[in-house]
């Protein structure tokens, strides 16, 4: 008793080398606390096996002793993690500890040495028979074990308790395989470092090494001589590891192989050691690895990031790469613009501002090898590099002017040319989203983009980078895009624009194709554009035609030519509302330059008006012949009133002058002889000009002479939106109209564009509408007006019975007809009859089926005057819409009417 140095309490956490040795462990203080080995004393167990040491070839594996591993077993359950008292009884000169050891805090529990050889599990030490309690007590176990037969005690040699060991795998792929990712029962022998271990695999018993998939520890280095350098934080990691798993029992999921080493994850009923490294700054992810994590790589990349906002431990120098950002700028919703190539967008920010993303960690498809390129020829990136166009393409149809998510992930700094690589500005590099879809993660999967790889230490990468891995894993299986096997796809772009000679031959073939898809490559001013024609596979020059849009400024050898005012914002205007859209064009003529001109349509509506309309541009002459001219001076008109951009001088003209001119000679009026072909439902009309009338009778006669001749085959036109053909009406005859729109091939709505009216009709009923009838011929004849003066009733009823009256009276009828003045939609005129030159719309306020609309200008004075004495006339005769009086006394805005 005097040698007995009793050292209190320890945790038990180390291991169990043995049934009769045991290492335990201090409590930690700041750090892996210090460890110690205690041999059990008077007692021995069997030795476990050992394997022959790889540097000594004739040396040869030491199976186990029979009950052994049973020793080391009992001790394992019932000693590890658990608090236990020690005392020393000897130590020999070699620094080896003999003792006592028992379970809880003081030498009141149980005394293990006893309850090994109660179990029969290890013996009494021969030539141990000193007469004291403790031998006494030792002999008694031992006593009462070999009565029990229990142990070694038990009959037979004990053969059954060796375990087959098996240190090497045959096939380590196949042995992975074979267990299907379900959990494997182990226990954990040894910790390397934080994140790779030593495991017996039950109940198997093979002795493998298994590296955590997804992650990596700091690890011990071993230097020349032999001896270990921990790099920072080593120490800690093993010990963490090693305090919450070393000789426990675990399940193993058995995830991939490295030569014979296991990658897999472990899982203790306390949770997964692998997330908890990470979460405690302990580990980093490692891409090579990560790829094999079964159970959601993004959980291990948040716990990764959970550690470095924190910077905790290995993180504690950490720098987030968007760290010097705020909040808004790192993530935002923005409008894209522009898709720039297959891996950058321009976006418009809530605040007006444009900016170039780039999408994170991605590389848009490159030309491979040197000499894959024609020195001669110019290349054009877009058409001329594998998969480049498909990359564009698919990203404009998704994003253009569509909304998306955008979430920094790094900024790339500027770098400098060097000779093999051109310099680069500063990227913002972000993954961005849209209905939850990764844009970078839907191209790779497509094959229309590779994968980055960096360093492993590099964090300038995308938060989603392991998708984007296993997007790129699935192109690559699948072959696609990038990846596929076959052919590559070429495009061969015939480049007209600017050629005078291509553009001449192409012209007559654009004109007669009516109106051709498009998509807008460039914006160079706000009525010049260059466009992409599908159908035709060509880029060609395109000019708006009627309008005159403000010049931008030019660099002309020698001076710099300043811009027009308002220039930037028609450019900015047009590259807003048309760059990289499909849109429709109509062609009409070419300039000398090889440039072509004509009407530009974005869903439905037309450039040229929309830039007129927010004063951007002024109508040009040439505009007078188009079918569009109504609308462009309608649209002028109303942009002129706001005197804003173009407009802005606008009063200098010398309004005065010409307003007194204007009240002395009262309205013109020059009335000229129409046709009245159409009266629509809300008292619009279609005329036809009397002059021209024999012009579309001859153009008639030839076109329906030449359909005998050559008829159209029954259902071989497809009919598109906006296009001209001909049609057959219920008379059996052919005329010209205007698809407006396709339901379906049985149910096609046309606009017979000579006559105003209107008609559904089957495909059958439809064909090409010869060049030699087009409307550059001869231009549609039914041209639309609205009665000047009068307002149409908004009831239903009332409507129908002025409808009726003007039908009865006029169509198909010669009249005389001014224009009063122009308004939205179409000019408002005054209709005569032919014989008594009686004003029609006045006939109607007379009969009380409509009301005077009162306007201020000077000239129409007189008229007003006139149809507001008719309108009292037919109140006070109670007519029409008057049978009750004056319907709009106080309440007249309920109805809907204003004075």
């Amino acid at each position: 008793p005097g040698s007995c140095q009793c050292s209190g309490s320890s945790v038990i956490n180390l291991a169990v080398l043995s049934g009769c040795a045991i290492i335990v462990r201090g409590q930690p203080r700041g750090g892996p606390p210090p460890e110690r080995q205690i041999n059990l004393s008077n007692i021995r167990a069997g030795n476990l096996a050992r394997r022959a040491a790889a540097t000594q070839p004739d040396a040869k594996d030491t199976p186990d002793e029979p009950w052994a591993f049973p020793a080391r077993e009992f001790l394992r359950k019932k000693l590890i993690g658990k608090e236990v008292c020690f005392t020393i009884e000897n130590k020999t000169p070699q620094g080896r500890e003999y003792g006592m050891i028992y379970l809880g805090k003081d030498t009141n529990g149980e005394n293990i040495a006893e309850s090994l050889v109660a179990e029969g599990l290890a013996t009494r030490r021969e030539g141990m028979r000193a007469n004291n309690p403790e031998q006494n007590r030792l002999a008694e176990c031992e006593e009462q074990a070999k009565a029990a037969k229990k142990g070694m005690w038990s009959e037979g040699n004990g053969s059954h308790t060796i375990r087959d060991l098996k240190y090497t795998i045959e096939n380590p792929r196949h042995f992975v395989d074979s267990h299907h990712q379900k959990p494997v029962n182990a226990i954990i022998e040894h910790v390397r470092d934080g994140s790779v271990v030593r495991a017996l695999l039950l109940p198997d018993y093979y002795l493998v090494t298994v590296m955590l998939s997804g992650i990596k520890c700091p690890t011990f280095r071993r230097e020349a001589d032999g001896s270990e350098t921990p790099e920072p934080f080593a120490a800690e990691a093993k010990f963490f590891t090693e305090s919450r798993l070393l000789q426990r029992d675990v399940q193993i999921i058995l995830e991939s192989c490295h030569n014979q080493n296991i990658l897999g994850t472990i899982l203790h009923p306390n949770g997964n050691i692998t997330e908890l490294l990470l979460k405690e700054g302990f580990a980093r992810c490692v891409d090579w690895s990560i790829a094999v994590y079964t159970r959601g790589a993004e959980k291990l990349r948040a716990a990764e990031r959970f550690a470095k906002e924190r910077r905790l431990r290995i993180w504690r120098d950490y720098v987030a790469p968007t760290a010097n950002l705020d909040q808004k700028d790192k993530q935002f919703v923005a409008k894209v613009m522009q898709v720039l190539n297959a891996d950058a967008i321009v976006v418009k920010l809530n605040s007006g501002d444009y900016k170039t993303i780039h999408l994170s960690s991605i590389r848009p498809p490159r030309l491979e090898g040197e000499n894959t390129q024609d020195k001669n020829k110019k290349l054009r990136p877009l058409y001329d590099i594998p998969y480049m166009f498909e990359a564009r393409e698919f990203l404009r149809k998704k994003l253009i002017g569509k909304k998306v998510n955008v979430t920094v992930d790094y900024i790339r700094p500027a770098s400098p040319a060097t000779d093999t690589v051109p310099a680069f500005s500063e990227r913002t590099c972000a993954t961005v989203t849209i209905g939850g879809i990764n844009i970078a993660e839907a191209l790779v999967s497509k094959g229309l983009a590779t994968v980055i790889r960096y360093r492993q230490d590099d964090d300038q990468r995308s938060s989603h980078y392991d998708e984007l891995l296993a997007a790129e894993a699935r192109a690559i299986k699948n072959g696609k895009g990038l990846h596929s096997k076959k052919e590559v796809p070429i495009h061969r772009v015939a480049d007209i624009s600017g050629d005078t000679q291509k553009a001449k031959q192409f012209l007559p073939f654009l004109q007669r194709a009516g109106r051709s898809e498009a998509v807008v490559e460039y914006v160079f001013s706000g009525s010049r554009l260059k466009l992409y024609l599908p159908k035709e596979t060509c880029l060609i020059t395109f000019l708006l035609a009627g309008i005159e849009c403000p010049r931008g400024a030019r660099n002309l050898p020698g001076l710099v030519q300043e811009g027009e005012p308002f220039s930037e914002e028609a450019t900015l205007f047009t590259k807003e509302l048309v760059l990289q859209r499909e849109v429709e064009v109509e062609v009409e003529s070419m300039d000398k330059a090889g440039n072509f001109i004509g009407w530009l349509h974005i869903d439905g509506a037309n450039l040229s008006v929309l830039l007129v309309e927010h004063a951007l541009s002024k109508v040009h002459f040439t505009a007078e012949r188009s079918a569009y001219y109504k609308s462009l001076l309608s649209a002028e008109e109303a942009a002129k009133q706001k005197k804003e951009k173009v407009w802005a001088h606008y009063e200098e003209q010398p309004v005065e002058e010409s307003m007194p001119v204007l009240e002395e000679k009262e309205r013109s009026a020059s009335y000229k002889p129409v046709f009245v072909t159409e009266i629509t439902d809300d008292l619009h009309f279609y005329v036809q000009d009397v002059e021209t009338g024999t012009q579309l009778e001859k153009l008639m006669e030839n076109m329906r002479n030449d359909i005998a001749s050559h008829p159209p085959v029954e259902g071989s036109y497809a009919p598109r939106r906006g296009e001209f053909c001909i049609a057959k009406f219920v008379d059996g005859e052919w005329y010209r109209a205007r698809v407006e729109k396709v339901e379906s091939p049985a149910k096609v709505h046309v606009f017979y564009i000579d006559y105003g009216n209107r008609e559904i009709l089957p495909s059958t009923r439809l064909g090409t509408l010869p060049p030699a009838f087009s409307t550059r011929v001869l231009p549609a004849q039914a041209t639309e007006y609205a009665f000047a003066f009068i307002q149409v009733p908004q009831d239903e009823d009332a409507r129908t019975d002025a409808v009726d009256s003007v039908v009865r009276d006029i169509q198909n009828t010669q009249c005389l007809l001014n224009v009063e003045h122009l308004s939205a939609g179409c000019p408002h005129v005054t209709l005569q009859f032919a014989d008594s030159k009686g004003d029609v719309g006045l006939g109607l306020v007379k009969e009380g089926l409509v009301m005077v609309e009162v306007r201020k200008e000077k000239q129409f004075q007189k008229v007003i005057t006139e149809y507001l004495n008719a309108q009292e006339s037919a109140k006070s005769a109670r007519l029409n819409l008057w049978r009750y009086g004056d319907f709009r006394a106080d309440d007249a805005d309920e109805f809907g009417y204003s004075r």
